[in-house]
């Protein structure tokens, strides 16, 4: 027999509606002892941050090193290599609503109802991430092995990452709860593309193939000027891409045990008792129609297009305008550490100050040092600096879209507190906009450089060029931050309101409860009788 939270359990008089009592047998009215708060353990808080590892770790690693093995280790021809990746951003991005609509089809089970997702799609995606770093045999067909074991590992690491980030709503009832897992969440994705990128260049590190003149000036590659020893060079090169796979492929294994072990999903007690579940194209028309939710996407898709403007073009800011070719490492290192760091600290700031004023301060404190970088001279010291200080804007650029978008959805449910289901829309649309704001900065960047003149596996660039990446890393940057920042001023939740709705999320739940309480006395009413 199902008893709802917070059931009363006591005497058979306890249990009896007070309408068949004599009135001089009416008891007092039980009052209700006040609902604890739910509260997660710091053990909770990790095992929940950790699963967010994997999409961190892997993206990292493709991020950054699928278009040079592509072209210089499994050596696919430039076409169809930019074909490949081009088609798998695309596929990433129009997975994340298909895999929203199949999960908020799904039925409640005993691990709930987004941990089967990421139970059964974790051992299918290290496979199929495991074969994106592997060269077969057979050269005719290798363009479709890669963009078929690329898209497949997209799906998947989408049916991982869709369910973990509507997570959020359902491992605590408190907002404030919910607020600090997702600090800790933050810190660990921070880490883990820290880690990812540590890992695949100190392993593959050594394969690097620096580039020459040749006698006409033009750049070309080693491998390119000597063939004679390449077999030998290729093969330890796709070995070493193989043991960097391996190792990411376990850290993705084990942080995905350590989620399902570590996290149990709750379901809200308003929500057990709808009668049927919404449609999915009714709940999308619910969510797109909902105003709070398109001004906080709209807000951060011109944000986040700023700063993967700066991450699609900083090696290359690095080795040709800025002249650090051996920097590029470590000073992607120093964002990162800085960042990680960073994260407590914005954590801090938005409970002492709220989420809207830590978005204009973190995300504008970018502006000046984009501004330095603009202005300054090459300089190796001064470039570390500005890395360390975009570090802690990057910070808050990744913990304050996740950490307002369960305000979102909170304000929400009090407008359709019959319209459960519909986390998984929220958070898949949400990261659909941010993966086409990717897609759409990697093609604006490709064209402007192709216009500028860029020299493919040159060791320097035309003066030309080197402006475009200085324009593409800074002034671009700075005019989508201050937009994005403009839209912020029509974001309605403050701080505030946010107090309002968890009182009323708080009445509701208890109403819930109530309800259910008085559904189970009265079975067990009529048991007793």
């Amino acid at each position: 027999m199902a008893k709802g939270e917070g059931a009363e359990s006591g005497s058979a008089t306890g249990l009896l509606p007070t309408g068949i009592l004599q009135a001089g047998e009416r008891p007092a009215q039980v009052k209700k002892e006040p609902k604890k708060k739910q509260q997660l353990s710091i053990c909770n808080k990790l095992c929940y941050a950790v699963g967010g590892a994997p999409y961190q770790v892997t993206g990292c690693a493709l991020g950054f090193f699928l278009q040079i093995y592509l072209l210089d280790v499994a050596q696919v021809d430039p076409f169809y290599a930019s074909i490949i990746l081009f088609v798998g951003r695309a596929w990433d991005a129009f997975t994340d609503p298909l895999v929203g609509f199949c999960i908020s089809k799904s039925s409640w089970t005993r691990l709930g109802r987004l941990m089967p997702w990421i139970i059964f799609s974790t051992p299918l995606a290290i496979i199929a991430y495991f074969l994106i770093w592997f060269v077969p045999d057979f050269p005719q067909v290798q363009a479709l092995w890669y963009l078929f074991f690329y898209c497949l590992f997209e799906t998947l690491v989408t049916c991982f990452h869709v369910p973990y980030s509507a997570l959020t709503m359902f491992i605590s009832t408190e907002q404030s709860e919910r607020d600090s897992a997702t600090a800790y969440r933050m810190t660990v994705e921070v880490l883990g593309t820290v880690l990812g990128t540590a890992i695949q260049g100190q392993i593959i590190g050594q394969a690097d193939i620096p580039c020459l003149q040749d006698p006409n000036g033009s750049a070309v590659t080693l491998e390119g000027a000597n063939r004679t020893h390449s077999t030998t060079s290729l093969r330890k090169t796709q070995n070493a891409y193989l043991l960097a796979a391996g190792v990411i492929a376990s850290i993705y294994v084990v942080c995905a045990v350590i989620l399902v072990l570590g996290v149990r999903e709750q379901r809200e007690p308003y929500e057990t008792q709808q009668a049927e579940p919404m449609s999915f194209l009714r709940g999308l028309r619910l969510v797109m129609s909902h105003g709070p939710y398109i001004k906080l996407i709209a807000g951060f898709l011109f944000t986040s297009l700023a700063f993967m403007l700066v991450e699609g073009n900083f090696a290359l800011f690095c080795t040709y305008t800025l002249g650090f070719r051996n920097e590029f490492q470590n000073l992607l290192l120093a964002i990162m550490l800085s960042a990680t760091l960073t994260i407590p600290l914005w954590q801090w700031f938005l409970t002492q100050f709220g989420k809207k004023t830590a978005v204009y301060v973190g995300i504008s404190s970018a502006v000046p040092f984009l501004i330095l970088v603009a202005v300054m001279e090459s300089n190796l010291i001064i470039t570390y600096v500005v890395a360390v200080a975009a570090g802690i804007s990057v910070a808050a650029a990744f913990l304050l879209p996740w950490s307002m978008l369960p305000d979102v959805i909170d304000d929400f449910h009090l407008k359709h507190p019959n319209s459960h289901g519909t986390e998984p829309i929220f958070f898949s649309f949400y990261v659909f906009f941010t993966k086409f704001a990717s897609g759409f900065s990697l093609g604006i960047s490709t064209l402007s450089l192709d216009f500028a003149g860029y020299q493919t596996r040159g060791c320097s660039q035309p003066a030309g060029v080197r402006f475009t990446l200085k324009m593409l890393v800074t002034m671009a940057p700075i005019a989508l931050i201050l937009l994005g920042l403009l839209l912020f001023k029509l974001y309605p939740i403050d701080e505030e309101k946010r107090r309002q709705n968890k009182k009323a999320l708080q009445a509701l739940r208890e109403e819930a409860s109530s309800s259910g309480c008085s559904d189970t006395d009265s079975t067990e009413l009529a048991s007793i009788l």
